[in-house]
C-alpha cells in the first residue's frame, strides 16, 4: 500500500519539487500551502508522514504542529510523524521543533536522493516501532490472560478451603465489578477491582480448616484468628509486585465506614474506594449464601440490612448502587 505523505510549504517551487521526487519514489503525495489547509485536510484524511515548512505566513510550522497535536489529543488520534523543512542552520529552531514532537529536519534546498532516503528511513522506523508495539501488546495480553487464570485458580483454592463459601470469591468479584461499572470506573479499573475481589479472602489460607469450617460459635481466640485474615492476605499479595493494588481489597474489605472495622480501624474516605466497594459486595454475598446455621436470607431482609448499614458499615453511595442491582433482580437470581 502506498504511504500517504503531505507536504506543507508556502513556496510553490518547493511543493512541486517535493511532489515530483516523492511521487516517483512511489508515495501518494498531497501538497498544501499553509497550516490551516492542513488542519482541514487531516480532519478528513489519514496521513502517514507530514513534511512541514517552519517559516510560513499566518501560521508557521511551530504553530501548525501545536494545533495538530491538540487536535489529535482531543480526537484520540495517533500522532502523525513530522519532518520539518527549513532553510536555516538555526540550532534553536531545531531544538524547539524536536521539543514539539518533530522526528527529523531536512534542509532546503534538498536533493532528490537525500529526500527519498530520509523519508524512506523514517517510515521504515515508524513501521518497525508499530510492529514492536503490537508485539508487546500481544505478549502483555497473553501475560494478563495467564495472570487471570492463575488468580481464578487461587480464588477457587481459597473457596475450597471453606466449606460454606463455594464460589464466594467469584461472586464478590463480579458484584464489585458491576458496582464499579455503574459508579463510572473505566474498563481498566473495572478489571482491577475484579481481580481484587477474586483475592480479597486470600488470607483465609492461613486460617486452620478447623476454625474456618467450625459449625458452631467461635471462641474469642478463634475469632481473632479469623480477624487476622486481611493482614495475612495483604502480606501474601504484597509479593506480587506486578499487581500492587491487589493488596487493597485483601487488607481493607472488613473496614467499616464508621471506623469500627478491622484490621486498621480506618474511617470514611480513609478507606480506599475499591475496598469500600468490595465491602458491600462481600456483605451482600455473605447474606445470600448458605451457612451451616441458616439458609440464604430472603431478598427483602438483605435489602433491609444494606439500608440499615448505610453510613455506618457501608459507604452510602456504593450501598445504593447495590440496592439498585437488587431492585432489578426481581427473580432473586443473585445468590449462591
Amino acid at each position: 500500500m502506498e504511504e500517504r505523505i503531505v507536504v506543507v510549504d508556502d513556496d510553490a517551487m518547493i511543493l512541486k519539487h517535493a511532489n515530483r521526487i516523492l511521487t516517483e519514489a512511489g508515495f501518494r503525495v498531497t501538497c498544501l500551502k499553509n497550516g490551516r489547509l492542513l488542519m482541514d485536510y487531516i480532519a478528513m484524511n489519514p496521513v502517514d508522514l507530514l513534511l512541514l515548512d517552519i517559516r510560513m505566513p499566518e501560521m508557521d510550522g511551530f504553530e501548525t504542529i501545536c494545533a495538530l497535536r491538540e487536535w489529535e489529543s482531543e480526537n484520540s488520534k495517533e500522532e502523525v510523524p513530522v519532518i520539518f523543512l527549513t532553510a536555516n542552520e538555526d540550532s534553536d529552531s531545531e531544538a524547539k521543533g524536536l521539543s514539539l514532537g518533530a522526528m527529523d529536519f531536512i534542509r532546503k534546498p534538498f536533493s532528490s536522493e537525500a529526500l527519498k532516503i530520509r523519508v524512506r528511513n523514517l517510515l521504515d522506523l515508524i513501521l518497525l516501532q508499530r510492529d514492536l508495539h503490537r508485539e508487546v501488546a500481544k505478549k502483555t495480553a497473553e501475560l494478563e490472560s495467564l495472570s487471570l487464570h492463575v488468580v481464578h485458580t487461587l480464588a477457587k483454592t481459597i473457596d475450597a478451603h471453606d466449606a460454606y463459601t463455594n464460589g464466594h470469591s467469584e461472586r464478590v468479584a463480579s458484584y464489585s465489578k458491576e458496582i464499579a461499572r455503574r459508579y463510572g470506573y473505566d474498563e481498566g479499573r473495572q478489571e482491577e477491582i475484579y481481580m481484587m475481589g477474586l483475592l480479597h479472602d486470600v488470607g483465609k489460607i492461613s486460617v486452620s480448616d478447623t476454625v474456618i469450617n467450625k459449625p458452631g460459635r467461635l471462641t474469642d481466640e478463634e475469632y481473632m484468628q479469623i480477624k487476622q485474615h486481611p493482614v495475612k492476605g495483604a502480606e501474601i499479595l504484597t509479593t506480587i509486585s506486578e499487581m500492587p493494588k491487589l493488596v487493597t481489597g485483601a487488607r481493607w474489605h472488613h473496614e467499616r465506614y464508621d471506623g469500627k472495622g478491622y484490621p486498621d480501624g480506618l474511617k470514611g474516605e480513609e478507606i480506599p474506594e475499591e475496598a469500600r466497594i468490595i465491602a458491600v459486595a462481600d456483605a451482600y454475598d455473605a447474606m445470600t449464601s448458605h451457612r451451616s446455621y441458616r439458609d440464604i436470607i430472603p431478598q427483602d431482609h438483605v435489602k433491609s440490612e444494606l439500608e440499615k448499614g448505610m453510613g455506618t458499615q457501608f459507604d452510602e453511595k456504593f450501598a445504593r448502587i447495590m440496592l439498585e442491582m437488587i431492585a432489578e433482580d426481581q427473580e432473586y437470581t443473585m445468590h449462591e
